[in-house]
């Protein structure tokens, strides 16, 4: 079956905008998607960058919040901008490498995204990390245990190597089985087009 991999942080806005619909739109095309959470933060702290580049370049950063106001309408997807942006993320991306696999991992996902980027909300406790995970139908206090472990920890650290070699640089970012990147939400269709065409046979 046609594969992608999704990479994203779950502070990053356009990853918000693709986890809402990546998994429709790939079923629609026989496309099996992996959900790769990481942090983006390590890989910007190479090029120097304390903070999100849209926090850097202020222009920049007025536009990305219109622009998300212009496709969450457009979409019918609601937006309400958090406090604090970005969101330190650890436990939640910890959370999402140790559920690797695991059947309600995209579900988990979209309620966090829903709670920062839908309602407005701080998901950077492990309360918020426990809600999400209850919403995906599984026990929170067991994930946010595994969370906690040794392992994960550098499991983590592990994926933000991988995202490193595999040349990753921002979010979202989608990779396909023949090693094909593609950056950004507006990117996807294509994404999964090329996963689609890219099988042999």
């Amino acid at each position: 079956m046609p594969a992608l991999q999704f990479w994203f942080d779950f502070a990053s806005t356009y990853s918000y905008l693709s986890a809402m619909r990546i998994d429709k739109l790939a079923g629609k095309a026989g496309v099996d998607v992996s959900w790769k959470p990481f942090l983006l933060g390590p890989i910007f702290a190479d090029n120097g960058w304390d903070t999100s580049p849209f926090n850097l370049f202020p222009a920049r950063g007025r536009y990305m919040w219109r622009d998300m106001e212009r496709i969450t309408k457009e979409r019918g997807v609601p937006l309400n901008r958090p406090e604090t942006f970005p969101q330190f993320t650890l436990t939640a991306a910890r959370t999402g490498v140790a559920a690797a696999g695991e059947p309600w991992l995209p579900g988990f996902c979209r309620a966090l995204f829903e709670a920062e980027y839908g309602r407005g909300e701080d998901i950077t406790c492990d309360d918020a990390t426990a809600r999400a995970l209850e919403r995906s139908g599984t026990e929170p206090q067991e994930w946010l245990d595994k969370a906690r472990q040794p392992g994960t920890k550098q499991a983590l650290k592990d994926r933000v190597d991988e995202a490193r070699s595999l040349g990753i640089f921002g979010a979202p970012t989608f990779i396909t089985s023949d090693g094909e990147l593609f950056w950004g939400d507006d990117r996807l269709e294509a994404a999964i087009a090329w996963a689609a065409d890219s099988q042999p046979g």
